[in-house]
């Protein structure tokens, strides 16, 4: 460490220097003899620490104290003085001055008193040092938070207690008013590069989370600017983002753009209406909203698209694939008898086919684009087309899932109790084991009857629970140990799920364990 002396006696500043020099050899000083000269020399030796006497002629110590201290704020002092009065100690006090020294001192006592702020000094340091690394730490998972909540958010629920928490990191509102634009892209030609861009755009921006890449397809929310409308906000966004897909070759790219909701509770609606708009991707705009799409549907015909398509949404997200050929069925039916444009009726079918195989692709399972192979001329031959291209796409789905390993969950069960320290998302399990990241969310929670982001929190709270019977290990180590990179974050979580604190838990634990 660096130390400055200021004094405009010379026996006092070589005295100092030498009781100094002796009580810590590796200490670098120097010296100055007045204030203007201390001001001078801070600029080009930047000390830690300054040793100020008070009365000087011309300026005194405590004027050159602030002067440094506007300029150079990280700096700490001791004044020296032979006045022990007041005013100087509440004015010193007001400046930030860590201590004094009175005139004489005696070598033990300005020991003591510099090392004692110079144990300050490495302590500030320490913590800064440990803080830059915890939000270096913090920025390096904060895609990986964004990806699980925005994939939480649109196929999963979350409780409340990573919800809360999450956003919270990321900055996000519960009560902000959001929609969903969905990405999708004809082929995966440099969907890694266009992932990356897009992904920067958005923290550039900072209107909005992306979601883990699936299929060729990926979903950002994003959340409404006050004093914008909602069509200005997401035609100028969508144009930034076709901007970044024209920029990297091989990224054709459609974008689909659902309603605004109030509060995220409600975004998954708007990720339907997302989707459903990018069911014909042939549109020379290269987007489309969601609006858009039923004011022109309203003028064909009274058919209730809207209802029917959230519902079938779901439908083909959880397999009910008899419920899946009922709905299309209704379509046919509905426009046959009343008697609506054989036209029209086989493009309604061809929407919803386009929907299955969106959503399929949602789900990581690649399959032939639904296509009529000629214009039906009749319903009946509607119907028989219609099955066919159904029945292909229904058996691309059986195909896929024979191809899956039985014990794919329980694989990732054990990875998940294994890796609970480790910075474990969705995306990154996903790619361990090929799937979709929404495929396996469903999966997870089908198979098991909890959310995957709950399994791997209570092994972090279980391994954490191990670890507080090692008094050794501090809180703030045993965060770490277990994979959190934010202590109270950490406390939050732990006093939701076990009903008391980390400090208190420990407490009970190690007293329970003393006495046996």
């Amino acid at each position: 460490m660096k130390l400055l002396i200021v004094d405009d006696e010379q026996v006092e500043r070589d005295g100092l220097e030498a009781i100094l020099r002796d009580g810590y050899p590796g200490l670098t000083i120097r010296k100055a003899r007045n204030a203007a000269k201390a001001i001078e020399t801070v600029r080009e030796f930047r000390p830690d620490l300054i040793l100020m006497d008070i009365k000087m002629p011309g300026m005194n110590g405590l004027q050159a104290v602030e002067i440094i201290c506007g300029d150079y704020p990280d700096t700490h002092f001791i004044m020296v003085t032979a006045y022990d009065t007041f005013d100087f100690a509440r004015k010193a006090l007001q400046l930030g001055v860590e201590d004094y020294l009175l005139k004489p001192s005696k070598a033990a006592e300005i020991i003591e008193t510099v090392a004692r702020v110079l144990r300050q000094i490495q302590q500030k340091r320490s913590e800064l040092e440990e803080r830059t690394f915890e939000q270096a730490t913090l920025k390096k998972v904060m895609p990986v938070v964004e990806a699980d909540v925005v994939t939480q958010l649109l196929f999963d629920h979350v409780h409340d207690i990573h919800l809360d928490e999450m956003m919270g990191l990321l900055g996000g509102e519960m009560t902000s008013e959001a929609f969903v634009i969905l990405m999708v892209m004809g082929s995966f030609t440099s969907s890694e590069r266009l992932y990356s861009e897009i992904h920067e755009k958005m923290r550039e921006l900072q209107s909005g989370w992306v979601g883990a890449m699936s299929g060729r397809q990926i979903p950002i929310i994003v959340f409404r600017e006050s004093g914008k409308s909602y069509r200005s906000q997401a035609s100028t966004l969508v144009r930034q983002l076709l901007t970044i897909q024209e920029r990297v070759p091989g990224s054709e790219t459609f974008v689909g753009i659902g309603n605004p909701y109030e509060g995220l509770e409600q975004i998954k609606l708007s990720y339907q209406e997302a989707l459903i708009s990018t069911a014909d991707t042939s549109l020379p705009a290269k987007h489309r909203f969601y609006m858009d799409m039923h004011a022109l549907n309203e003028r064909k015909n009274n058919y209730p698209n809207q209802q029917v398509e959230k519902q079938f949404v779901d439908q083909i997200r959880l397999g009910q694939w008899d419920r899946v050929r009922d709905t299309v069925a209704e379509i046919i039916d509905w426009h046959e008898k009343n008697r609506e444009s054989l036209v029209h009726a086989q493009q309604r079918v061809m929407e919803a086919l386009w929907i299955i195989s969106r959503v399929l692709l949602e789900m990581g399972m690649e399959a032939d684009k639904p296509l009529f192979s000629f214009q039906a001329h009749d319903y009946r031959q509607l119907k028989t087309e219609t099955e066919s291209l159904l029945s292909k796409q229904i058996h691309a789905v059986s195909t896929h899932n024979d191809r899956l390993q039985p014990d794919v969950v329980q694989q990732i069960k054990h990875y998940i109790i294994e890796h609970s320290q480790e910075d474990i998302s969705l995306e990154m399990i996903a790619k361990k084991v090929d799937l979709s990241p929404y495929y396996i969310s469903k999966m997870f929670k089908e198979q098991l009857g909890i959310n995957y982001i709950d399994f791997l929190t209570e092994c972090r709270i279980e391994k954490a629970k191990t670890l507080m019977s090692h008094p050794e290990m501090s809180l703030k180590e045993i965060t770490f140990d277990v994979g959190y990179n934010d202590p109270n974050y950490f406390s939050k979580v732990f006093k939701r799920i076990c009903g008391v604190s980390p400090t208190d838990y420990r407490k009970t634990m190690l007293a329970q364990k003393y006495k046996q």
